[in-house]
């Protein structure tokens, strides 16, 4: 009888705690099921700031002012006295050819000019007497003193004379041009500098053969540059270039400089685009841009690789957020996408609901959608017109946060703020 009570007494304390323990998990499951989830998050206090809006580009190092000398005529070279990196002064022999040929043309054609100068003295003589036998014959005629046909013969002598005088005169003027070509092309054997500069490109040696440029581009002989001056020819984005005027501040940072900055101007804006790879996925639209530098180094040689950062505008004193804190919103978001999806928003009609532009302040423990009205914007932050005061905790990461996980009203968590990277100005 006593076994049967301590067996009844056993399996009532083994049901019991099995129960207990079933209520404990239900009870764990209901608590954590209602749960909210809480987003954690960094912060950052919207200051006023200044900040200049920048245009990147890249490009390389070159004269402002150059001249690529090209021969006019075709020849041996028989004379360089300059080598590549002398400085040259303007007027300063460069270059001469080989000109034996224009010189033999040039003593033929004086030859044949003389020639025609002197059958145009004898033209002369000729048409002189027989310009005063016709005057002297138009005289008897009008007296009745010679005949009609006298008077036909003479005119005729005297139109035939003034032709061959007036041909005479013709090869004269023929034979003038002619000379005048030659000695051109002769003068044309030798080069001089057209400025004060440095020859920063010699591609041929004495004894080579030029060609020139009368029917073809020619031979590039050499280029003289101007390195007092010298600008950073960058190119641009289409969509950049628009923000651009001529008299930007731009700074410049040559490769081989390592952390020198070069200040400089915009001077020149190309109309022309230039495109690269054309017809393709990765067809590219660019502009060329040239910024003078005003403070060179006297080092800089042209083909040097740089970058620039032209400053388009700058406001001061204006609030600003971190970049990364503004995000694109609709009214209406659907559930939050996966991770590397998209995020589709539609109002409750259907149709696409236009998007905004909206920032997370924290306040209370909850994030705040707050639309706003951006402006220009730097490397790190974007400038707000409207929306905000000043002073309130913006949410500034993590990026996942701001883009899908943050909704109006969600809890939040603040890790850290940041610390302020930009000095308030």
């Amino acid at each position: 009888m006593a076994n049967g009570k301590s067996k009844s007494k056993k399996k009532l304390f083994i049901f019991g705690g099995l129960g207990l323990l079933l209520v404990i998990l239900v009870v764990v499951v209901l608590t954590a099921g209602s749960k909210e989830d809480i987003v954690l998050v960094t912060t950052e206090k919207v200051e006023k700031r200044t900040i200049t809006q920048t245009v990147a580009a890249t490009g390389t190092i070159e004269p402002e002012f150059k001249v690529v000398i090209t021969p006019e005529v075709t020849g041996e070279i028989i004379e360089l006295p300059v080598k590549e990196g002398d400085a040259v002064r303007k007027g300063q022999l460069l270059i001469r050819i080989k000109g034996d040929q224009y010189k033999a043309q040039k003593e033929q054609l004086e030859a044949g000019l003389q020639s025609a100068k002197a059958s145009l003295k004898i033209r002369e003589a000729e048409l002189q007497k027989i310009t005063s036998d016709y005057n002297r014959i138009k005289e008897l005629h009008a007296k009745n003193l010679a005949s009609d046909s006298e008077k036909e013969t003479a005119e005729a002598n005297y139109l035939t004379a003034k032709a061959s005088y007036d041909a005479a005169v013709a090869n004269v003027l023929q034979s003038e041009a002619r000379l005048k070509e030659v000695l051109e092309s002769l003068y044309k054997t030798t080069i001089y500098s057209p400025m004060d500069g440095i020859i920063t490109s010699l591609n041929v040696e004495v004894g080579e053969r030029v060609l020139g440029s009368g029917f073809t581009q020619g031979t590039e002989i050499m280029t003289v540059s101007d390195l007092k001056n010298i600008e950073a020819v960058v190119e641009v984005d289409e969509n950049d270039v628009i923000l651009i005027s001529k008299g930007d501040t731009a700074i410049v940072k040559v490769d081989a400089f390592k952390d020198k900055e070069f200040k400089g101007v915009v001077t020149q804006i190309g109309n022309s685009a230039k495109t690269k790879g054309l017809g393709t996925q990765e067809q590219v639209v660019n502009f060329e841009v040239r910024i003078k530098l005003l403070n060179p180094d006297d080092k800089l040689r042209p083909g040097m690789s740089c970058t620039a950062d032209i400053q388009t505008e700058t406001v001061t004193d204006v609030l600003a957020v971190p970049i990364q804190s503004v995000t694109i919103r609709s009214k209406t978001p659907e559930k939050p996408s996966e991770e590397g999806e998209e995020i589709v928003e539609k109002r409750s009609d259907g149709k696409n609901d236009k998007p905004k532009e909206i920032v997370f302040i924290v306040a209370d423990g909850k994030a705040k959608a707050v639309e706003v009205t951006t402006g220009i914007s730097d490397a790190d932050y974007i400038e707000i017109k409207s929306g905000l005061k000043g002073g309130e905790d913006v949410v500034s990461g993590s990026y996942r946060a701001i883009s899908r996980e943050l909704q109006d009203g969600s809890k939040v968590r603040v890790e850290e703020k940041r610390k302020t990277a930009v000095t308030k100005k």
